[in-house]
């Protein structure tokens, strides 16, 4: 019964576990897209074998037992279990697909069914988690034959998956119940054999070669997708060892791991990313194999809690031999990444260490903590995985990096060619109002810069205006695609792939949407085209001036006119002696010439104002553009990264 100091223990590794795994949840729906697909499949399958196993039994530690071919895997679940429930033999593989041996079946079904595991043998209530010696096959014949009743029972098809029941005449005098654990491959003969003990009705003696056979067939038969099938209890010498009732275990004897079958060693590699604790069962000769450290083991330097490391066949070192060995793999794993597993050094055959391993074993299923420490070891690796990936916190792209992309978009978007049609067109304005009325209107037929832009036309909407700029050339296009780039590094920073190309790729993404932007903000903005107040007074001077050249020239000439009829001429009033036709000629000349180099003198002033103010507009208009279409998805972008390598960062420390 664990402590409430451990309750308390366990309840917050629980909730760190479900942060951390909330935190991977988040990584992986930052990271899709961005990531490795590869990464996100490791990412995705350690979230759902996660959420799985948290979803079902939390009372059963499933304990799988891997081993290579010849270490002594199914002898060793014989040894540890006290039955004969595995498969022993000469030929290999012996183990073709997963034994289930389940202390506590109430609520294990589920669990085996996510396993995917067919063969199983549920083990008697009380039934003791128990390491064999010498004596455990006699153990064994007791166990069946209860004390000399026969218990030998066929299994009918009244009992579905997983199910469990008795069967009539199951039970024998002191109460021992059995069942039949038969192979789907069970040969004519073994039926036929029990069948003939049935026929006689005697009980077989445990000594006679034929008890001893018919023993050995009522207890070592396993069925495929039957009813659970239960083994008789060990002697009541072994009780101090007997599971606690609110625990639960399931031994997994499974296929080698370096079979030549390849389905043996893709249900290895499942079950291996499956079960709680992973027993790995080596021998003297196969402990150094690299298809076990390189394969599997140097992968799970994060699951040192749920580690065990058998060394079966000690009794064939001496002990010299044996200590040398030991050091070695204790070396060997170290290197791995897991230099606090212990290595339990054992023999099936003499039963040497099987009681430490079992009670290891044990001690992992009475916590009841194994399952999570094992999907806190997956979620710390995942995050481990994931580290490479993270960055530190990236600042959003300066001010001076958004100003470089304004200044560039804006003479992609033409405007210097605007500006430069702005000032030109403000001096032509100004001389078609302010210009002498004999050639004024010579300037009227100079072309029109802003219209020649399509910049002029006040009767269309601003936002419905296509301009002429040169926007799509594809030398601009070009150029808006290098400002990007440079842009999308500026904002990187100092990021690693695939982030840094994400980043990047936010930015270039923006060039089609970009172009109708930037020529929508240029034709959206008061380019100022309206005339100024100052141009009407000058122009009335003018036309003052012109009407004074006018009347002197008239004037003049009706004297001429006068004189060439020979008519009496009227008296010509003069000003300080000068003929005032006269002088209203040249002073209607003269005010017209200075008339006009004020107004281009002025004229050149205010249209380079002019332009300056509309440059400003232009490039407050691309800063606008730059910043809704182009840094409004790189900012995403860097949140992005940000979120995932918070999160990343997270779900580490609370691994």
């Amino acid at each position: 019964m664990n402590r409430p100091g451990q309750d308390t223990t366990e309840t917050g590794a629980a909730a760190s576990l479900s942060e951390a795994l909330a935190h991977l949840q988040e990584a992986y729906e930052l990271g899709a897209d961005r990531l490795p697909q590869e990464e996100l499949e490791r990412l995705r399958r350690t979230l759902e074998r996660a959420g799985r196993r948290r979803a079902l039994s939390a009372d059963h530690t499933v304990v799988g037992i891997f081993g290579p071919t010849g270490s002594g895997k199914s002898s060793l679940v014989n040894a540890l279990s006290g039955t004969g429930a595995a498969r022993v033999a000469v030929r290999r593989p012996t183990t073709s697909e997963p034994l289930a041996l389940v202390w506590g079946s109430s609520g294990s079904d589920e669990l085996l069914d996510w396993l995917e595991v067919r063969q199983r043998v549920a083990l008697p209530e009380g039934a003791p988690l128990v390491a064999g010696g010498p004596a455990q096959e006699q153990h064994l014949l007791e166990a069946v034959s209860c004390g000399g009743a026969r218990t030998d029972a066929a299994l009918d098809g009244r009992a579905g998956v997983g199910g469990r029941e008795k069967h009539p005449g199951a039970e024998g005098r002191d109460g021992c119940v059995t069942q039949d654990v038969r192979e789907a491959e069970a040969g004519p003969e073994d039926a036929q054999d029990a069948q003939d003990a049935q026929d006689d009705g005697t009980a077989a003696e445990p000594g006679s070669d034929s008890g001893e056979r018919a023993a050995r067939r009522g207890f070592f038969r396993r069925r495929r997708r039957g009813p659970m099938s239960t083994v008789g209890p060990e002697p009541t010498r072994q009780a101090p060892a007997a599971m606690p009732d609110t625990a639960g275990l399931i031994l997994l004897d499974l296929p080698d791991f370096d079979s030549t079958a390849v389905a043996h060693r893709e249900t290895v590699e499942r079950l291996a990313g499956q079960v709680d604790v992973l027993l790995w069962v080596v021998d003297p000769q196969k402990y150094a194999d690299a298809a076990l450290h390189h394969g599997f083991l140097r992968g799970l330097a994060t699951h040192e809690a749920v580690t065990l490391v058998a060394l079966n066949q000690a009794d064939r070192l001496d002990p010299q031999d044996l200590e040398a060995v030991l050091s070695s793999l204790a070396g060997i794993l170290a290197d791995e990444g897991l230099p606090g597993v212990d290595v339990v050094p054992v023999s099936a055959r003499t039963g040497q260490g099987v009681g430490e391993l079992a009670g290891a074993v044990r001690a992992l299923a009475e916590s009841r903590a194994a399952a999570m420490r094992r999907v806190a070891a997956d979620a710390e690796r995942a995050a481990g995985d994931l580290l490479p990936f993270a960055a530190e916190r990236t600042a959003a792209p300066s001010a001076a990096a958004r100003a470089a992309l304004a200044d560039e978009l804006g003479r992609a978007a033409g405007v210097p060619v605007v500006v430069d049609a702005v000032r030109s067109a403000y001096r032509r304005d100004v001389h078609a109002t302010t210009g002498w009325p004999v050639t004024r209107w010579l300037a009227s037929l100079r072309p029109d810069p802003l219209r020649r832009l399509n910049l002029r036309r006040q009767d269309v909407v601003p936002e419905l205006r296509r301009s002429s700029l040169p926007v799509r050339d594809p030398a601009q296009q070009a150029r808006v695609g290098q400002a990007l780039r440079v842009f999308g590094d500026a904002a990187a920073g100092g990021l690693r792939d695939p982030w840094r190309s994400s980043v990047r790729d936010a930015a270039l993404n923006t060039s089609a949407e970009l172009t109708d932007a930037l020529d929508t903000a240029v034709t959206g903005t008061d380019l100022e085209t309206g005339r100024s107040r100052w141009w009407g007074i000058i122009g009335v001077l003018q036309w003052i001036a012109f009407a004074a050249l006018v009347t002197g020239l008239l004037w003049l000439g009706l004297l001429a006119g006068l004189a060439f009829l020979q008519l009496p001429a009227f008296e010509v009033p003069r000003v300080e002696g000068f003929p005032l036709p006269t002088l209203l000629i040249l002073d209607g000349l003269a005010a017209g010439v200075l008339l006009g180099v004020v107004a281009s003198v002025l004229a050149r002033w205010r249209a380079g104002r002019r332009a300056a103010r509309v440059r400003r507009k232009l490039l407050a208009a691309c800063y606008r553009v730059a910043d809704d279409v182009v840094l409004q998805p790189v900012l995403g972008e860097v949140e992005r990264c940000n979120a995932f390598s918070a999160a990343v960062r997270a779900a580490s420390q609370r691994g």
